[in-house]
């Protein structure tokens, strides 16, 4: 047992917790430099959990696809977070290559104010209502990000039920995952941005 580990379980709970976030700060810096540093490289993937929605958890009853009204939408803090993370990427010289989106609305409007364009993607597209179709759309997803050859970045915009169920990871709202793909795992995530 490392010597972190010994003290926390000799301190109180409260403690314990000042002392793990403290000492795990710098691995959190890290992740994020080492993905910046990766998009720098070119050949990665960004996936980008969509901007700030207006409160709510999933789509109202009822909901359509081709109706945006129907939906749980962008915030304006959403919208404004949408354009600063295309302009810190731009700023930081990040050639981005290839935008696929989830076809709901906030991916949409997500990926148009950041980047300027959107290809809807149906692997994207939230399984939240629908747990049956994760297996074949995660399926679909690591193929795609396995298979990117792209001397820039791909970027997908999609939901957290697609994230997590690719890479294991809960993003926020406007987080994103840097990938890198690979041929025989599929990917490996060099590190997480927040907008």
């Amino acid at each position: 047992m490392n010597a972190r580990r010994r003290a926390l379980r000799h301190l109180p709970g409260a403690a314990a917790l000042v002392l793990a976030l403290a000492t795990s700060a710098p691995v959190a810096l890290a992740s994020a430099d080492a993905a910046w540093a990766a998009l720098a490289a070119g050949g990665h993937v960004l996936i980008v959990r969509h901007a700030q929605t207006v409160a709510g958890v999933g789509d109202p009853p009822d909901f359509r696809i081709d109706d945006c009204a129907t939906q749980r939408n962008l915030s304006e803090a959403g919208r404004a977070q949408s354009r600063a993370m295309g302009e810190r990427l731009a700023a930081a010289g990040v050639r981005v290559d290839e935008v696929l989106s989830s076809a709901w609305c906030r991916c949409l409007e997500t990926a148009r104010l950041a980047f300027g364009r959107a290809t809807p993607f149906p692997p994207l597209d939230s399984f939240f209502e629908s747990r049956a179709l994760e297996p074949q759309r995660t399926a679909e997803l690591r193929e795609r990000v396995r298979s990117w050859r792209g001397s820039g970045t791909l970027v997908l915009v999609t939901h957290q039920v697609n994230i997590t169920a690719l890479t294991g990871q809960v993003p926020a709202m406007g987080e994103a995952l840097v990938l890198a793909p690979d041929a025989g795992t599929g990917f490996t995530v060099a590190g997480r941005i927040a907008f």
